[in-house]
């Protein structure tokens, strides 16, 4: 009578066996690796975990963009730009926070972000809003991706939590346009800019009032 003896075998793999009248059977069943325990963890897609850490740090990116440009304003005086930017900045982190909790609770790996190509010198006041307005729109855009993204792999999830990025980027949008628009509607001659810096203080108050 024949004793058997198991022997893991890798899956799709090929192994030798003795020639010693024993009869062997081969587990030909996968290996479990490190990377799948960790993958058992998580609801998140590898794919989608890469998105929202990409997205952690376009947002970490973005805050300290807007507090190098508070810097600008308040070094040519601009006091009211100051705080407003300054109130970006705050908002971009808390938007980086808010993603970055949100992929720990699904259980996936959330990355601090290196913070990288700041700058720091504007020509004018004028140039360093139309830049921010940019920043902004480029975000929507890194923000409607991700949402495309969670629908094509049916993640629910991402897609609800996202809605509210969606609605906040129509918001953070239309502040920045109304803040470049100030500089047709007023003109930067004489003391333009100093009532353009007065306005851009109101202007998120008078959007919130709408």
């Amino acid at each position: 009578m024949f004793k058997t003896y198991w022997i893991p075998l890798s899956y799709n793999t090929k192994q030798s066996y003795p020639n010693d009248g024993k009869l062997y059977f081969f587990d030909t069943k996968p290996q479990t690796t490190m990377k799948d325990l960790v993958r058992l963890k998580t609801s998140l897609t590898e794919e989608m975990e890469q998105i929202l850490n990409d997205q952690i740090k376009i947002e970490s990116n973005s805050s300290a963009k807007y507090l190098a440009m508070a810097s600008w304003c308040g070094e040519k005086g601009f006091e009211n730009a100051t705080t407003f930017f300054l109130t970006q900045a705050d908002e971009e982190r808390a938007h980086m926070l808010k993603i970055f909790n949100y992929v720990i609770e699904r259980g996936g790996k959330a990355v601090s972000p290196e913070v990288s190509n700041v700058r720091h010198e504007y020509d004018s006041l004028r140039e360093l809003c139309e830049t921010a307005l940019e920043q902004e729109i480029s975000v929507t855009n890194s923000i409607n991706r991700i949402v495309e993204a969670a629908r094509k792999t049916n993640d629910y999830a991402t897609d609800n939590f996202m809605q509210w990025f969606v609605s906040e980027q129509i918001e953070e949008e239309a502040i920045a346009r109304r803040v470049v628009e100030l500089f047709d509607i007023i003109g930067e001659e004489g003391i333009g800019l100093f009532t353009i810096d007065k306005q851009i203080g109101k202007v998120r108050g008078a959007y919130a009032a709408e």
